[in-house]
């Protein structure tokens, strides 16, 4: 009886040492559960505060995605990039304390190379379309723009209204507002990689006309221009041109602020008449 009574106290205290173990236990786990709710509530807050502007200040670079579109973006002689898009870029990188570097990306793919941060934002006489609006943070519109016909100025008269246009074969840079008027008015078109690309389509026969920016038309075609003998017809829409920054960038602040200054102290206007286009300009 003894042995039994002895067996069944050896019992019990094993497990009320075993319980006590399981309640430390218990105890030190809702700490450290505790501790990563908490670590995880500051990484997500700091993840959330993230300041794009920071970034790109620390970095010491600002990384703007072009194509060659002049006279927003091209090269001079010396193969530096200038244009009114260029210089204006160039005033913000210095107002941020950073450099500028220039890359020119596939403008079909300006989303994708700006959400892997390739580049830190695109400013190339861009269109403010619905696309763009969702998919990226955007200024406010700083030019006026139109996407116009471009054919042979032999065969100008003949091409006068958008009616007019339905037999024809379009170049279009691939991706562009240009592309999505094609497409909504249903004709005829192959797309290549630049707006530049589409005219020389259009100068070589390849293409029967083109529908480019009416900002590029008017500096690159006609006379006194690399494509005397092309002209421009018929205007399909009206647009404006903003800059875009990654999704809830707040370098878009930053440059609506810039903007509002130079528009202030005339150095906007300044650099549209050095490029002729101050006709363009939103108030």
């Amino acid at each position: 009886m003894k042995k039994w009574i002895a067996i069944l106290l050896t019992l019990m205290m094993t497990c009320s040492l075993a319980a006590c173990g399981n309640s430390g236990s218990s105890e030190e786990t809702g700490k450290e559960d505790v501790v990563k709710a908490e670590n995880a509530g500051t990484e997500s807050s700091d993840s959330e505060g993230e300041s794009d502007k920071a970034y790109v200040q620390e970095k010491g670079t600002l990384v703007v995605g072009i194509t060659d579109f002049e006279p927003m973006d091209y090269k001079d002689e010396s193969g530096e990039w200038i244009g009114f898009d260029a210089d204006m870029a160039k005033a913000f990188g210095e107002s941020l304390g950073v450099e500028v570097e220039f890359v020119e990306i596939d403008w079909d793919n300006k989303i994708m190379e700006l959400d892997s941060e390739s580049i830190d934002c695109v400013w190339n006489g861009m269109t403010l379309t619905d696309e763009v609006l969702s998919a990226m943070e955007c200024s406010g519109a700083y030019c006026n723009n139109g996407q116009i016909v471009v054919v042979p100025a032999s065969e100008a008269d003949k091409y006068q209204d958008e009616e007019s246009l339905s037999d024809l074969n379009f170049a279009v840079e691939s991706g562009s507002a240009g592309q999505k008027v094609a497409e909504s008015m249903e004709l005829n078109f192959t797309p290549v990689n630049k707006q530049s690309d589409a005219l020389l389509e259009v100068a070589s026969g390849t293409s029967d006309a083109a529908i480019i920016d009416s900002m590029m038309a008017a500096a690159m075609v006609g006379e006194g221009t690399s494509y005397a003998d092309l002209t421009y017809t018929v205007t399909l829409n009206s647009e404006e041109y903003g800059v875009g920054f990654r999704k809830g960038s707040d370098l878009a602040e930053a440059l609506n602020a810039f903007f509002a200054a130079a528009r202030e102290d005339g150095s906007m206007m300044e650099t549209a008449e050095k490029y002729n286009v101050q006709a363009m300009l939103s108030e």
